[in-house]
């Protein structure tokens, strides 16, 4: 009795203590937690739990943005016309380094967690870091030797040409660190940690708020800097937040960590496969703004400074829909990365349908009631009226946008990048192309401009709808 009593007990012993089956078993980290949910979880509530962090602070940010040209609307007209030849530069470096070569970074390591390669994923931060240097330095030089013959070409003029390359000259002397906080957030929100990202953007947009305007104006022993106090204020942001992030990610509290990696070519082409091809997206997209800038530009300063502010909300829906499109990337790349190519199309379609709802009711909003947009910026009456006139015919395209500017994003996630690459030359082509048709061939207002700028958005959505019909980019 007392040895079959004693074989019994050891049987519930070794019962109590072997491990559960393996689909029982809770996660073996928070990393493992997170890659589940992306796998399994319900899709719309993890796009939002991923997208709201981000998207929260990004207003945040946008409302610094809208701020610091508010303050500069106190400047004069010339202030603000060169705010707006300088703002698509700015743009542009900012989409390269969030959604191009940050939307590479984030593939990359979505991809890399997603097949379980963790070390990759590691190592793809030392790589992305030596990217930015370089091209933070390519922007630094660029627009110091290149910025007054491009603004002079954009229509900037006397004290307008002179606000714009003062801004310009403050504004990118800090690139380098706006390029490494850049990818090293998209590193992180890449690994499905959005909340550290966020919280560092949410407090650099609590600082900006007033130290804009107290290094613009000045207060007591710091003196007025005017236009350039704007440019150094974003400087000092971004350089402290690089060495957070820096410090962050060296601290093994990551779920990246940051550390010195050998070199790797295949790395750096899995980055750069997927963030080339959406840097030049981006610079397409741009370059759009700028040519339409100039096509602006023959109209006179009052129209320029017009589409300076119309144009911002244009470029505010990108941030607005950044936190949706680092969501929707993310969890399209870990399930292509996992085989799950049809869960991703799934979250492909979910995504750009949020997004297009999203930015098409803002436009909506805008486009019935103009100055609720531009009154922030200015009182002319003749800045109000071509303001009011782009926008009406502009603003309800953004439903357009927001639809094809997800769905860029889902590409990325899997890898394939051509269609949303065919649908920004068909944007450029359309606003920047026919913009100057039919302003310098058949004199055309700010009204024919508008239109052919609503036109290109509408292509643009068509052509990355292809991304969602392709079998070929899903694999099913």
């Amino acid at each position: 009795m007392n040895s079959d009593a004693t074989a019994l007990a050891r049987a519930d012993t070794a019962e109590a203590v072997a491990p559960p089956p393996i689909a029982a078993r809770p996660p073996a980290s928070k990393a493992d937690a997170a890659r589940a949910a992306l796998l399994n979880g319900p899709v719309l509530p993890t796009l939002f739990r991923l997208a709201l962090p981000t998207m929260t602070v990004l207003l945040a940010q946008t409302a610094v943005n809208v701020a610091e040209a508010y303050y500069v609307g106190f400047l004069g007209t010339d202030a603000l016309a060169g705010v707006a030849m300088v703002f698509p530069l700015f743009m542009l470096m900012t989409m390269m380094s969030n959604g191009g070569i940050g939307g590479g970074v984030s593939s990359a390591v979505a991809r890399a967690i997603g097949a379980g390669r963790k070390d990759d994923a590691d190592a793809i931060v030392f790589h992305a870091i030596l990217l930015s240097v370089g091209f933070g330095a390519f922007f630094t030089i660029g627009t110091a030797l290149g910025g007054p013959a491009l603004y002079h070409a954009l229509g900037g003029r006397a004290g307008a040409l002179e606000a714009a390359q003062k801004y310009s000259n403050y504004l990118f002397a800090g690139a380098i660190p706006v390029w490494i906080v850049n990818l090293q957030a998209a590193a992180l929100r890449g690994s499905g940690n959005v909340r550290v990202p966020a919280l560092v953007t949410l407090i650099g947009a609590l600082v900006m708020i007033p130290l804009s305007p107290l290094l613009i104006f000045g207060f007591g022993p710091v003196p007025g800097l005017g236009i350039g106090g704007a440019g150094i204020a974003f400087g000092l942001y971004y350089a402290g937040a690089m060495l957070v992030l820096v410090r962050y990610m060296a601290s093994g509290r990551s779920s990246l960590h940051f550390r010195i990696a050998p070199l790797q070519r295949r790395l750096f082409a899995d980055i750069l496969k997927v963030g080339l091809p959406t840097a030049v997206n981006a610079v397409l997209v741009n370059l759009t703004v700028i040519l339409v800038t100039s096509a602006v530009g023959r109209f006179g300063t009052h129209e320029l400074a017009a589409y300076g502010i119309a144009s911002r909300l244009d470029y505010i829906m990108i941030p607005i829909l950044f936190g949706l499109c680092t969501a929707t990337l993310t969890m399209v790349g870990v399930n292509v990365g996992a085989g799950q190519d049809a869960r991703a199309r799934h979250i492909a379609w979910v995504s750009a349908a949020v997004g297009a709802a999203l930015v098409g009711a803002i436009g909506c909003g805008v486009a019935l009631h103009p100055p609720l947009w531009l009154a922030l910026f200015s009182h002319e009456p003749d800045v109000l009226r071509e303001g009011a006139t782009y926008l009406r015919v502009v603003a309800p395209a953004y439903a357009a946008l927001g639809f094809g500017f997800v769905l860029a994003f889902a590409g990325q996630g899997a890898g394939h990048v051509l269609w949303p690459f065919i649908g920004s030359a068909a944007r450029i082509l359309i606003a920047a192309g026919g913009g100057w048709l039919v302003v310098a061939q058949f004199g055309g207002g700010m009204a024919a401009l508008a239109a052919m700028v609503m036109l290109s958005l509408v292509a643009y959505a068509a052509i990355c709808s292809v991304v969602l019909a392709s079998r070929r980019i899903w694999r099913l």
